[in-house]
């Protein structure tokens, strides 16, 4: 496994895309951080560090035209991390230009989907997110190998088409 993107890196692919960048999430936890930790105790969603980031790194791509998809397959009712990340969303992912699904996992039967994270760029390079079982971080790949690329992508539209868009769903 490769080392994580650094937010440079990762932006470099995201400038480099012309027309799509898609994202699965599989997880209903991921590494914990000082934001997630700050709702548990407050209940309130607070700016994270990274947030500002985001939002300006993914509203330029979808100002030049790049379509930005994210699907998460959840697990019902959804656990602490899941929820607060569906109480981020609006303000974060959806301010970004971010279009947003959700996907009960209870909804999944008959879908493929690889056992990663990842995101895909333009159907040619895929990027694999890889994570402990505690959540935390365990690396990454990067390749544009096409049938990965390929199956990948015929997933992430298979999920997306029967997911929930972020302003419809209500978590359980």
């Amino acid at each position: 496994m490769g080392t994580p993107l650094t937010n440079e890196k990762f932006e470099d692919l995201l400038a480099a895309a012309t027309s799509s960048a898609v994202h699965l999430e599989l997880r209903d936890a991921y590494m914990a951080d000082a934001s997630f930790a700050q709702w548990l105790e407050t209940g309130v969603v607070s700016p994270d560090v990274n947030d500002a980031w985001w939002i300006s790194t993914v509203g330029k791509a979808v100002a030049r035209g790049v379509r930005v998809q994210r699907a998460r397959i959840v697990s019902e009712p959804l656990s602490s991390y899941s929820r607060w990340l569906w109480e981020c969303t609006a303000p974060v992912n959806l301010k970004a230009g971010e279009q947003v699904r959700w996907l009960p996992r209870h909804l999944t039967a008959g879908l493929s989907v690889p056992p990663a994270d990842f995101w895909v760029f333009d159907s040619a390079v895929l990027v694999w997110n890889h994570f402990a079982g505690d959540g935390e971080w365990a690396g990454n790949e990067v390749t544009r190998d096409q049938s990965l690329v390929m199956q990948s992508s015929a997933a992430f539209a298979a999920v997306w088409e029967r997911a929930i868009d972020h302003g419809e769903y209500r978590p359980s």
